[in-house]
C-alpha cells in the first residue's frame, strides 16, 4: 500500500486528464458547517504527496470551525473549481469523443446528486467544468437539469455516475430513479 494523497474527505468521482494524464477527482465537504460551507470541490493530482486539507481545512483556505489547528490551510492544494456548497459532487469524466460541439473536448463533465442537509436544496444535475490543463480559469455550467423543483424543493433525480460510449454519448446514472439516460448530439 501507498498514501498518493492526504487531506482527502469523500471521493466518489475521478478521471485522468486526456493530455496531462493528471488524476482530477470530486471531493465532498464536510457536514454541519452550515448550509453555505464548505463547498465540494473539484481538485487535480500534480503529483504524489500532495494535502487536500481535510479535517483541517476546507476549499482549500476555509480553516474547520471544529476541528483546530494552527494555519490550518498552509500547504493545502487549492481545489479546481468549487462545486457549491453540500451539491454532493459524485462521478466526473473528461470528454474525449467527438459527437458533441468541439468547446466540449477534454471538458469535465461532474453528476451533482444534491444535497440531503441544506435548507436550500443544491445540485440534482450534471454540470461541465471548462478549464485549461493546468487547472487554471475553471468555469463550471449547466449541462444537464431539471431533476428539481427549487419552487418547493421537490425533486425526482439524483444523477451519480458519467460515462462515455464508443459513439461518443454520454450516459448519467440516475440513483433516484434506477434510470440510465443517453445524451447524443447531432447537427
Amino acid at each position: 500500500m501507498e498514501v498518493v494523497a492526504t487531506g482527502v474527505r469523500n471521493t466518489v468521482g475521478f478521471d485522468w486528464h486526456p493530455t496531462t494524464k493528471e488524476l482530477w477527482f470530486s471531493n465532498h465537504g464536510r457536514d454541519w458547517m452550515g448550509d453555505d460551507m464548505p463547498n465540494d470541490t473539484l481538485h487535480r493530482m500534480q503529483k504524489v504527496g500532495l494535502n487536500y486539507g481535510f479535517p483541517y481545512c476546507h476549499e482549500g483556505k476555509l480553516p474547520d470551525t471544529d476541528v483546530k489547528k494552527a494555519n490550518a490551510c498552509a500547504g493545502v492544494e487549492q481545489p479546481v473549481a468549487l462545486m457549491g456548497p453540500h451539491a454532493a459532487s459524485m462521478g466526473v469524466m473528461f470528454y474525449t469523443g467527438t459527437m458533441f460541439p468541439p468547446e466540449y473536448r477534454g471538458a469535465l463533465f461532474n453528476a451533482r446528486k444534491g444535497s440531503w442537509n441544506r435548507t436550500t436544496k443544491t445540485g440534482f444535475d450534471v454540470v461541465v467544468v471548462k478549464a485549461g490543463a493546468d487547472g487554471r480559469n475553471a468555469k463550471v455550467e449547466p449541462f444537464m437539469t431539471g431533476f428539481m423543483n427549487p419552487a418547493d424543493q421537490s425533486f425526482w433525480g439524483r444523477p451519480a455516475y458519467l460515462a462515455q460510449m464508443k459513439d461518443g454519448s454520454v450516459l448519467v446514472s440516475d440513483e433516484q430513479l434506477g434510470a440510465i439516460y443517453r445524451i447524443s448530439y447531432s447537427r
